[in-house]
């Protein structure tokens, strides 16, 4: 895999001063469907809506209904009804738990609480998870997505003690990453790259 050259930064503006998420988008089912999940069980208040027939970034024919659920800090998840009553299918090369979103609470007994009330309603609920730096759990929304709610353990000074060694982390997965590469283009490596550490070694099954 060979990168693009770069261009140098010096030429370039700088970049934007990203303040928060605004908005993460996904295909619906169904609206009203979603909107009971979002706003009746998770407590998201429905905040916005566009409808059109047309898209406005790429111009082509498809009619919509757009529609906003507003998190505490003023971001949105949204979605797009497009009127066929089918969800997005999930990724064919992608396990189901990597592509999630997380959304933060305030505390551990946030989590307890929110698994009850899920369950409530029938929805299978994964945790409380211990990810040392914070808590989880999981589950799935009616359009198949994968969504966690995370309640945070570590305070800022340690997670600043964690980025500062973020990037070299990085960088040694990516020399190892480039070494397997070419042990596998010489028919030497078969098993997917493993990690120079293992950070959770509690979840490791013990050998009988």
């Amino acid at each position: 895999m060979h990168a693009a050259p770069r261009p140098d930064p010096a030429t370039l503006p700088p970049p934007a001063a990203i303040e928060q998420l605004h908005h993460y988008a996904y295909k619906a089912r169904d609206a009203e469907e979603t909107r009971h999940f979002y706003e009746d069980i998770l407590g998201l208040p429905l905040y916005h809506i566009i409808q059109s027939d047309y898209v406005p970034s790429t111009g082509e024919y498809c009619p919509y209904t757009h529609f906003f659920f507003r998190l505490q800090d003023g971001s949105f998840i949204a979605f797009f009804d497009l009127g066929d009553d089918v969800k997005a299918a999930p990724s064919p090369n992608t396990p189901l738990w990597v592509n999630h979103i997380s959304f933060r609470v305030n505390t551990v007994q946030n989590l307890v609480d929110t698994k009850a009330r899920l369950e409530a309603h029938g929805i299978e609920v994964l945790g409380v998870t211990d990810h040392h730096i914070f808590k989880s759990i999981y589950f799935f929304d009616p359009n198949g997505i994968r969504l966690e709610l995370t309640a945070q353990l570590a305070d800022a000074a340690r997670m600043h003690k964690d980025s500062e060694t973020a990037h070299q982390r990085l960088s040694e997965w990516t020399a190892r990453k480039e070494q397997w590469r070419q042990e596998r283009a010489a028919g030497k490596a078969a098993e997917p790259l493993k990690p120079q550490t293992n950070d959770r070694p509690e979840f490791v099954p013990t050998q009988s």
